[in-house]
């Protein structure tokens, strides 16, 4: 088992609702992470749809078999690398005769192969009209140990819940695709953007001794209560000592691949 590996925040920009566009930027910023040495790529939250966007009701597809989804696949194939990447998720109750949504992640190892498939439970209240909500955790093995998954407000779940579960699973490194929006008007001079995220990674990173990663999307939001945010970047590393190993730029044009080293125990 190896102690490190090159991890790239792949904070790319999502438009929403056209998951084609959207698509062929991550396949772009999966084959340029892997020609800078990146042996796992973290990619946003509903990367394909864009967050809280209507279009999913059309647009989303199925996990594992789904376009996006086997796309993704391909590209972790054709690059040799992992991909974390968020999706919605379009899953059929056959008995109940009812299609559901789903905000969704998964971890692709080299092989094209799905690792961890997760549905994300701390889901915010306006969201929920368009996302069902998960049910479970996992963990999955991988060459550098246990790797734990995650989606954005997962990680500010009540008491860092999630994320602790996840290092009590014996995750040593845990991912989470994420669309992190401030209003339009946010000014990150006087009030700078990230506070919320290192108090909820840093305490489970320091008590755990884990890398916690989220990576965000760049671009506006429009639709739902937040229409009129904008998606910022800013992606965040965080050390098993609760600092940050490694930041993305701020801005709504802010379309970035950020490669870093992650150096286990």
């Amino acid at each position: 088992m190896s102690n490190s590996f090159n991890l790239a925040l792949a904070q790319m920009l999502v438009t929403p609702g056209d998951a084609e566009g959207n698509l062929a930027r991550a396949e772009q910023r999966i084959s340029t992470a892997a020609g800078r040495g990146a042996d796992m790529v973290l990619l946003p939250e509903a990367l394909d749809c864009g967050w809280a966007h209507p279009s999913a009701k059309e647009l989303a597809g199925a996990v594992p078999g789904g376009g996006s989804c086997l796309r993704l696949r391909r590209a972790a194939r054709e690059h040799g690398v992992f991909v974390c990447a968020g999706l919605v998720e379009r899953a059929a109750r056959i008995a109940e005769r009812e299609t559901r949504l789903f905000n969704a992640a998964v971890l692709i190892d080299p092989c094209g192969e799905i690792l961890l498939h997760h549905r994300k439970i701390h889901e915010l209240e306006f969201a929920r009209k368009i996302y069902s909500v998960g049910h479970r955790l996992g963990v999955a093995e991988t060459r550098w140990g246990r790797a734990g998954l995650m989606i954005c407000a997962d990680g500010f779940a009540p008491g860092q819940v999630i994320s602790r579960s996840l290092a009590m699973m014996g995750a040593r490194f845990i991912l989470s695709p994420c669309a992190w929006a401030v209003p339009a008007d946010h000014d990150n001079v006087k009030e700078p953007y990230g506070q919320l995220w290192l108090d909820n990674y840093g305490p489970v990173a320091r008590e755990f001794g884990v890398w916690i990663a989220g990576c965000s999307n760049v671009g506006p939001v429009t639709a739902g209560e937040w229409a009129g945010r904008k998606c910022i970047g800013n992606s965040l590393l965080c050390a098993p000592a609760g600092g940050i190993a490694a930041r993305g730029a701020y801005g709504a044009a802010a379309d970035e691949v950020v490669v870093a080293r992650v150096e286990l125990a």
